[in-house]
């Protein structure tokens, strides 16, 4: 890797960054450097992979569409890109972006909701055809989008449709009979509780398109919780297919300096699991398999202690604790045990603890390596 660190350096001062060379040798320079990426990019360290991004980004700017094209196509199945260039030719014309809109698993649901909401219907058309589209970003073409791309949404069984995408759908189906027949020909919503999470008005736009009958449900409110709790119990569990997406994607947005507590929350708020899981690692600056193994041994004491050493605030604590992928959902009383323990344990004595734990497990991984 040695090698390809220094191909890079020497890339960032070679005079075609400068403007002095012409289209062809920039060209040249941005194909290759993408083709010497794919070759080492599971290689990489962090330090690497942001020269990388740096030099791309700076070439991404004077070079033709064709060659962004090409870098975008390059780019696109890799497990680890270069957050920064990613974004950039993802927010690109159509003819650069759409092999990353549709396949660059280094695009977090927040980028791509950006994207459906401030470019074209082309790009949305391409988000709309991912292979395990998140809900949430099918809600945001369903809001902003226009009939091609509601149309690829509601026909890619492997996008996630949640009720407030139907809820959202249905309004507009009550004019279009294309998206009425492709709602009603989604084998995965269950139309039982469809009732207990859509809107009034989506309601009354389901009952028009004759999916439901007319009647009342003074159920409707303890049903919801019910519906929420069972929802959340059924995607409690840790997956390494999960894991492995969350972790590429949170180390992309710390290549572009944007992860932070905020996304921390962002991660809390909208249900990531893994996400939180993979940004609470890098907070903590330990190995991923650390993080993991508390996870499978439902290790509430070693997350406390760490989390209290780090200065999270008892509300995102608490919402940490909720979210994150264990073997089995914490309870109700489990969650507020593990609070009042948090807030009894005091920040110093947390760092004390996690830091005599970090130069232990140290030491054993010198030894291992000795050994």
């Amino acid at each position: 890797m040695t090698e390809a660190s220094e191909s890079v350096r020497a890339f960032a001062n070679f005079r075609v960054l400068n403007g002095e060379a012409d289209a062809a040798e920039r060209d040249h320079l941005i194909r290759n450097l993408a083709q010497l990426f794919s070759y080492v990019s599971d290689r990489c360290d962090d330090e690497q992979v942001a020269q990388y991004d740096e030099v791309l980004c700076q070439l991404a700017d004077i070079v033709e569409v064709e060659a962004r094209a090409h870098v975008a196509q390059m780019l696109a199945p890799l497990e680890r890109a270069p957050g920064s260039v990613v974004l950039k030719l993802a927010n690109d014309e159509i003819e650069v972006a759409a092999p990353l809109l549709e396949f660059s698993q280094v695009l977090s649901d927040d980028d791509l909701i950006d994207i459906v909401e401030h470019r074209s219907e082309a790009h949305r058309l391409a988000i709309a055809n991912r292979k395990g589209l998140a809900g949430r970003v099918g809600e945001a073409i369903a809001t902003f989008g226009t009939e091609p791309s509601i149309i690829r949404l509601l026909g890619n069984v492997r996008a996630e449709i949640t009720y407030g995408t139907v809820d959202q759908v249905a309004q507009r189906a009550l004019d279009n009979e294309s998206f009425a027949q492709l709602l009603r020909g989604r084998k995965d919503i269950d139309w039982a509780e469809v009732r207990a999470e859509v809107s009034t008005t989506g309601m009354a736009a389901l009952e028009g398109l004759g999916i439901f009958a007319r009647t009342e449900n003074p159920g409707t409110a303890s049903r919801v919780q019910a519906v929420v709790y069972n929802r959340m119990k059924n995607q409690a569990g840790f997956s390494s297919q999960e894991w492995k997406l969350a972790w590429n994607q949170v180390k992309a947005l710390a290549d572009r300096r944007r992860f932070d507590l905020k996304a921390l929350h962002r991660f809390t708020r909208f249900g990531y699991g893994h996400h939180t899981a993979a940004g609470l690692t890098m907070l903590l600056e330990v190995r991923p398999e650390i993080v993991v193994k508390w996870l499978a041994m439902q290790d509430y004491v070693a997350f406390t202690v760490a989390a209290r050493a780090i200065g999270l605030d008892a509300n995102l604590f608490e919402a940490v604790v909720t979210v994150l992928p264990w073997r089995d959902m914490p309870s109700r009383d489990d969650i507020v045990n593990i609070r009042k323990r948090y807030e009894a344990l005091s920040e110093d004595e947390a760092s004390g603890i996690f830091d005599l734990w970090r130069s232990h497990s140290f030491r054993r991984r010198q030894e291992e390596a000795v050994a």
